[in-house]
């Protein structure tokens, strides 16, 4: 039989009802002839929930354990969905990650796959069974501990089986219809978009867009999976939803597909530095081992070397989350007292956001960046800074702006026109 992947989030499997409704869509699957791999998130908060009691217990807890505990909630969810189907006469049986098994590295709360063997799934739908229902965000490791992936992992996991047992394809129910043109709670006049390419995908999700976790998308470009983001909250329908796939399978593409933003951005300015080779290794190296993500780089004159006339010196700026200024703060001071570097100061600015225009189009379409600064300018937008790709442009403005931004530049690209 073919089979198909389907993967319910947190809020598709919420609650009894909301099981059912699931396990329904999976019993349809089975009389259109596929066998089926579900893959289930806890249902909605009960992750949190377990990520609370560990750090109320254990404040400095043992990472292993953590996984332990906050992996059982996918445990509970596989069970009741198993059961569910069961009950509607679908022979179904449930599947936790180190049963399958599903190998990872030790990496606890960030372990990444290392292969997923069929044989045992296999051997069971040979018996007779229909689905199999598989905790998501979970796998076991070569000492034989409990793994999980990080938030966002049960994507990951679909994507993964959808690889392993060469799927059809990769279904991703959630609380969204599909992929949009942008937040439809900032634009009213977000559309929805029938088919987006792999690449596109993975820079609005890079960039903030919510719908699918990164590394899910990296996971399906690299071995051609298929996926198609739907609802589980509306009537299934012939092309419900959005298709992620190879660009080629995208007949003509506009030159943007896609806004995206992220509110949760922050500037910080490395004033006066020296300007020789070296200086950025100096710089970004105590970033990396501080496990600082940075985005955006822009190195310029300094203001003093501007006006002082005092040569050999830049200014280095650099954009990374909000939640880690503190430690690329302390990150840059360690490195200024050991030595290794020398700044005069420190300016760190955390109202800010980006907002990026992503399309494969740009490969094909000139002026993407100059109707882009043009749109800003007129809506009385500063850039602070801008990063490009081949296929996405990244500003970072002033968060005020954000919502603005959004909306002009989602009219002036004409996005909400097929």
């Amino acid at each position: 039989m073919p089979i198909l992947v389907m993967k319910f989030g947190g809020t598709s499997v919420a609650t009894l009802d909301r099981i059912r409704r699931a396990a329904k869509r999976v019993g349809m699957e089975v009389a259109n002839g596929y066998d089926v791999i579900v893959i289930v998130s806890a249902m909605s908060g009960e992750t949190n929930k377990l990520v609370g009691y560990v750090s109320e217990t254990s404040p400095l807890y043992d990472a292993r354990e953590y996984d332990a505990v906050v992996s059982s909630g996918e445990n509970v969810t596989a069970g009741l969905m198993a059961l569910t189907l069961q009950e509607m006469g679908v022979p179904a049986r449930s599947w936790q990650g180190w049963q399958v098994p599903i190998n990872t590295t030790s990496a606890h709360s960030a372990a990444r796959f290392i292969d997923i063997p069929r044989d045992n799934i296999d051997a069971k739908f040979a018996e007779g069974f229909k689905v199999a229902v598989v905790a998501g965000f979970q796998g076991v490791s070569a000492e034989g501990r409990i793994t999980t992936l990080g938030r966002g992992g049960s994507d990951t996991t679909a994507v993964a089986f959808a690889a392993a047992f060469g799927a059809e394809r990769c279904d991703i129910y959630t609380d969204v219809d599909g992929v949009y043109t942008t937040d439809p709670r900032i634009s009213s006049k977000a559309r929805k978009l029938d088919k987006i390419a792999f690449e596109e995908m993975l820079e609005l999700a890079s960039l903030g867009a919510k719908v699918l976790q990164t590394r899910s998308v990296e996971l399906a470009m690299r071995y051609n999976v298929k996926l198609r983001v739907l609802s589980s909250f509306e009537e299934p329908s012939e092309g419900a939803g959005t298709l992620v796939c190879a660009e080629e399978l995208i007949m003509e593409s506009k030159a943007v597909s896609g806004i995206a933003f992220s509110r949760d951005e922050a500037k910080m300015t490395v004033v006066t530095i020296e300007d020789r080779p070296g200086i950025a290794a100096a710089i970004f190296g105590p970033l990396a081992e501080a496990g600082v993500n940075v985005d955006m780089i822009v190195q310029n004159v300094s203001e003093q070397g501007y006006q002082g006339h005092k040569e050999g010196v830049t200014d280095m700026t650099f954009s990374c989350p909000i939640d880690q200024l503190k430690r690329a703060e302390k990150a840059l001071l360690d490195a200024r007292d050991a030595g290794t570097i020398k700044f005069d100061r420190l300016e760190a600015d955390t109202d800010v956001c980006k907002v990026s225009v992503v399309g494969i189009g740009m490969r094909s379409h000139a002026g993407v960046a100059s109707k882009m600064f043009e749109t800003l300018s007129n809506e009385g937008i500063n850039i602070k800074v801008i990063a490009t790709s081949e296929i996405k442009i990244s500003v970072l403005i002033d968060r005020k702006y954000m919502e603005l931004a959004v909306q002009a530049l989602h009219d002036a690209f004409e996005l909400e026109k097929a």
